[in-house]
């Protein structure tokens, strides 16, 4: 079989299993509100931020392009950048990526060494698992999502077969989120820190925490669920990207001095790559001045906000109308309300909701006609038989939005039932492509 006919087989295989990625139409959501992208402070529409930035473009005196890899050319508003972030994160230092992938697999193919363990949740972002591949660590260990006792155990086994983690010789690298963006969880950050620190009390026990999804959204000024828990200084590594909810593109990773000279060195994400374009420091450095100014404070409100409001909203709907729930339902961790309660970030809404079904494509195309934009995640995006609308909530989006969002859930799950469609999924089917993990 030729390599054209190998490769047509294997994308045949994924369309008829309706599994097939495409990039969508790019006029196609236009009129369409918006409960998709990871915009979730809105900023990407904002006037404010769009004359900042092009104010401080129209008086750069660099706006085009950055002249090569950083190793090459080391611009003055990169270098400025960096710093400004070091500051405002309260990090000892930072390092500027291309993306958050980038990042990632900068630091996990490089940083860890041999002879050292790599310990993460199973929800972990598919960027740090192509960065752990490349790296030379042998010992990759994967807990329960979210549970410290499994982090316990497993770090339990580690230890007790490693004695180089009982020296100190070697260390272990814990990888997590704050926030997941499948399933819209918070990490108990502060446990996982303390679990670290109790089972290594020698220091050789490393938390890397990425904030790609939190950045913009919790902590004070927008700083993250590390800075709103205080663990600055007790958190290895820390991942902050400024394509999500502020509105650009790039990431920055907050480090040690130490760590940076060693990734400028090995990460290969970094030397072997042209680095961020002028404009897009420029574009991050306003998002910056709007967190600095706590005005994505005013944002973050609004957005946290909506999310109990549409929580609540489909709670009550779903009961009201006596929804299957084999048809249509919210996850454990967000079916039953829960006190919220300032001392504890991992109490806060968070703005991505999963709405459980085994009929996401119908749904999301029902959806898209009334005007509504909530894509469709299946496998291999996220595991199978845990097939979902992924709703994620926005600050420009209104209590309007969400009773319309809400109301049109409801009313295909009375018309799916009444057309006795509940063991069909290729009933109503849009070719709505699918989005891939942490877009």
């Amino acid at each position: 079989m030729s390599l054209k006919d190998k490769l047509n087989t294997a994308l045949a295989s994924r369309e008829q299993r309706l599994i097939r990625r495409r990039l969508p139409d790019p006029t196609a959501d236009d009129h369409l509100v918006d409960f998709s992208t990871n915009d979730y402070l809105s900023l990407s529409q904002s006037s404010d931020l769009r004359k900042r930035f092009l104010r401080k473009l129209n008086d750069s005196p660099y706006v085009l392009g950055s002249g090569g890899s950083r190793l090459l050319v080391n611009g003055h508003a990169h270098a400025a950048l960096e710093a400004r972030l070091a500051a405002f994160f309260r990090a000892p230092a930072a390092l500027l990526f291309n993306s958050g992938f980038d990042a990632n697999v900068g630091f996990f193919s490089s940083v860890p060494q041999p002879g050292d363990v790599l310990v993460y949740d199973e929800h972990i972002h598919a960027s740090v698992h192509d960065g752990m591949r490349a790296s030379r660590v042998d010992a990759r260990v994967s807990f329960r999502h979210n549970s410290v006792d499994s982090l316990r155990s497993s770090l339990d086994q580690l230890i007790a077969t490693r004695p180089g983690l009982q020296t100190g010789e070697c260390s272990a690298f814990v990888a997590v989120e704050t926030l997941y963006s499948m399933d819209g969880t918070l990490a108990p950050l502060l446990q996982i820190v303390e679990i670290v620190e109790s089972l290594l009390p020698l220091g050789n026990g490393y938390v890397v925490v990425d904030e790609a999804h939190s950045t913009g959204i919790y902590g004070p000024q927008g700083r993250g669920l590390v800075a709103a828990y205080g663990l600055e200084d007790r958190v290895f590594a820390r991942l902050h990207t400024f394509g999500k909810a502020l509105a650009g593109t790039g990431a920055v990773l907050l480090i040690t001095p130490l760590v940076r000279d060693y990734l400028l060195n090995y990460a290969r994400s970094l030397i072997y790559t042209t680095s961020l374009s002028y404009a897009n420091i420029i574009a991050a450095d306003c998002s910056f001045d709007l967190l600095e100014e706590r005005e994505a404070e005013k944002l973050s409100r609004k957005l946290l906000d909506l999310c109990t409001y549409f929580l609540a909203t489909l709670r009550r709907e779903v009961a009201v109308h006596r929804i299957s729930p084999a048809l249509l339902f919210l996850p454990p961790h967000l079916a039953i309300p829960r006190p919220e309660t300032s001392s504890d970030p991992s109490t806060l809404p968070t703005p991505i909701i999963p709405v459980l079904t085994p009929h996401p494509r119908p749904l999301s195309a029902h959806l898209r006609v009334r005007g509504l934009n909530a894509r469709p995640i299946t496998w291999p995006t996220v595991p199978k038989g845990a097939d979902r609308i992924r709703v994620c909530l926005h600050a420009r989006n209104t209590r309007e939005d969400v009773d319309r969002l809400v109301s049109g859930m409801i009313e295909w799950a009375e018309s799916w039932e009444t057309a006795g469609n509940s063991g069909r999924s290729d009933v109503g089917v849009e070719r709505v492509g699918v989005v891939q993990a942490k877009l």
